[in-house]
C-alpha cells in the first residue's frame, strides 16, 4: 500500500453532480481511491455548462476537471429499473456512496441509505445537501451562491453600505470548502468502521459549509453583540495588519498581530525610522489611538515604491505579509511549484493542463491527480466486467437502455 495515498483500496460510487459532492471525489481520486462516477446518458449537466472560461472548446474546462479528475465514468439510466439494479449491483462492494440527489429523488428511486446499506451494511452513504436534512428547506435544492455565500451572510459582510450590487461570490468558493469537508468527514467515518464493523451516514451541508467559515461572525451575533465591525482599512485598530497601496497601483498585506514585536523593525526597513520612536506610535495603545496618522504615514512610505521594489525591501522581514497576487502570479510561484500545489495533468486529447492539488499530502509526498476528467461513459464496459458482469449481459443493458 502507498501509505502516500489513505485513501487506496477504497471504492467510491458518486452519484452526484455540479461540484460540491463530485468535488469530494475528486480529492479521494488524488488521494487513491478508486471513483466510479455515474452519469446519467445525458452526463452530468455541469458538462454542457458554458461560460467565459470554458467556451474555446482548446482549454480544459475547469468546472469539469476540477471536481471530476482521476475518476472513471459510466452512464446508468437510473430511470430504468435495469439501470438502478445495476446501480445497486456495483454498490454492494463499495465503501462509500457519494450522492447530491435531493430526498424525493433519493427515493423514488430507491437509493436512500435504507435501501443501499440493507445491500451493504459496511457502506459509508454520504449525502451532500444544500440547507441540511432537516427544517423547511430540506427538500430545497441549492447552489453554494445561495445556501452558503448568500444564506451564511458573507455575501451581506463583505457589500459595502449603499452598493450598487451586492458582492460576487468566487466560483465554487463554498462548493470546494464543503468538498474539503466531505473527504475529511468520510475518512473520519472509515476509521470508525475499522473500529466498529458498520458503516455509517454522513451528512454535509453547504449552508452549515458557509456558517462554519463565518464562525467568528455568527458567535458574535449569537451571543447578542451584534455584527462585527466591517473592515476599513483608514481606521484598522492594529495599522500593521492593513493593506497598503504601492506606487504602481498594487495592493500588499501586513497581517503583524504581535504590533509592538514588529514595528520598529518594519519602520527600519521601509525608511522611516523615526517612525519607531514617534510618541503617537511608540506602542500598540499609542497606534491604536492614533492610527490614523499611523496608517497615513505607512500610506506614503508604501505609496512611494513599485511592488517589485517592496518584495526585494521585504524579503527579511520577520513579520507576516504578502502581496494581493493575480492568479498569473500564483500559478508561476516558486513555492507554489516546489511544494507541488499544482500539478500536471495529460488530458485525455493528450494535451496537458495543469489544477490544483487538494490541501492534504501525506508523508510529504505532493498529491496527484490520477488523471484528467473521465470522458461520458468511458469506462463503462471497463467497471462492469470487473463486477463480473459478462460481454452479453452488458449488451443486454445496452441494449435495454439501461446504460443510455
Amino acid at each position: 500500500m502507498n501509505v502516500s495515498q489513505p485513501f487506496e483500496g477504497v471504492r467510491v460510487i458518486e452519484v452526484a453532480s455540479w461540484t460540491f459532492v463530485p468535488g469530494a471525489g475528486a480529492i479521494m481520486a488524488d488521494l487513491g481511491a478508486d471513483v466510479i462516477k455515474v452519469e446519467p446518458p445525458t452526463g452530468d449537466p455541469q458538462r454542457a455548462l458554458l461560460n467565459a472560461i470554458n467556451a474555446d472548446p482548446s482549454v480544459p474546462n475547469p468546472f469539469l476537471q476540477v471536481p471530476n479528475r482521476g475518476k472513471r465514468s459510466i452512464t446508468l439510466d437510473l430511470a430504468s429499473e435495469a439501470g438502478i439494479a445495476t446501480l445497486r449491483q456495483l454498490t454492494k462492494s463499495a465503501d462509500v456512496f457519494l450522492t447530491s440527489y435531493l430526498p424525493k429523488v433519493r427515493a423514488k428511486l430507491g437509493i436512500d441509505v435504507e435501501d443501499m446499506q440493507a445491500d451493504n451494511t459496511r457502506l459509508i452513504y454520504v449525502r451532500g445537501t444544500g440547507w441540511g436534512t432537516a427544517g423547511p428547506k430540506a427538500d430545497d435544492g441549492g447552489f453554494d451562491a445561495a445556501a452558503a455565500w448568500s444564506a451564511a451572510g458573507l455575501q451581506n459582510k463583505l457589500t459595502s453600505p449603499g452598493a450598487a450590487a451586492p458582492a460576487a461570490q468566487p466560483a465554487a468558493f463554498f462548493d470546494l470548502q464543503g468538498s474539503s469537508a466531505i473527504a475529511g468527514a468520510v475518512a473520519m467515518a472509515l476509521f470508525r468502521r475499522e473500529r466498529t464493523g458498520v458503516g455509517g451516514v454522513v451528512d454535509v451541508s453547504l449552508l452549515n459549509t458557509g456558517m462554519w467559515t463565518m464562525s467568528p461572525d455568527l458567535a458574535a451575533s449569537a451571543a447578542g453583540v451584534g455584527e462585527l465591525p466591517r473592515t476599513d482599512r483608514l481606521d484598522a485598530p492594529n495599522p500593521i495588519v492593513n493593506s497598503y497601496r504601492t506606487s504602481d497601483d498594487r495592493w500588499l498585506n501586513l497581517v503583524c498581530l504581535q504590533s509592538d514585536r514588529f514595528w520598529a523593525e518594519l519602520c527600519e526597513l521601509i525608511g522611516r525610522p523615526a517612525l519607531a520612536d514617534d510618541e503617537r506610535f511608540r506602542d500598540a495603545t499609542s497606534r491604536f489611538v492614533n492610527r490614523a496618522a499611523c496608517i497615513a504615514e505607512l500610506d506614503d512610505a508604501f505609496g512611494a515604491r513599485t511592488l517589485a521594489e517592496w518584495r526585494d525591501v521585504l524579503v527579511g522581514f520577520s513579520g507576516v505579509w504578502s502581496a494581493a497576487a493575480t492568479f498569473d502570479e500564483v500559478c508561476a510561484s516558486t513555492q507554489v511549484a516546489d511544494n507541488g500545489y499544482l500539478p500536471t495533468v495529460t488530458g485525455t486529447d493528450g494535451r496537458p493542463f495543469r489544477l490544483v492539488a487538494p490541501p492534504y499530502q501525506f508523508d510529504g509526498a505532493p498529491s496527484v491527480p490520477a488523471g484528467p476528467a473521465p470522458e461520458l461513459g468511458q469506462h463503462t464496459e471497463e467497471v462492469l466486467l470487473e463486477g463480473g458482469w459478462s460481454w452479453e449481459e452488458i449488451s443486454a443493458l445496452r441494449d435495454g437502455g439501461a446504460l443510455g
